[in-house]
């Protein structure tokens, strides 16, 4: 489960697209980029590949609850 998800836009005029989101899973900080397509590009380190789906899943679910809602 994820935990203390965090998201900002990545740019100041909140119009243009893209997201800085930050959360832990399993006890470890990940931080990544949410982009308006949807693609998800991690900065630094990634869960494993066992957990992306999972991991991913649940973050398309918060942002559409918390940004496209």
């Amino acid at each position: 489960m994820i935990q203390h998800f965090h998201f900002k836009p990545l740019f100041e005029n909140n119009l243009l697209p893209g997201w800085a989101i930050s959360f832990y899973y399993k006890q470890q900080l990940y931080k990544a980029e949410y982009k308006k397509d949807g693609r998800i590009v991690w900065v630094g380190d990634k869960p494993t590949d066992k957990d992306i789906p999972t991991v991913e899943k649940m973050i398309h679910e918060l942002m559409l609850f918390h940004v496209y809602d």
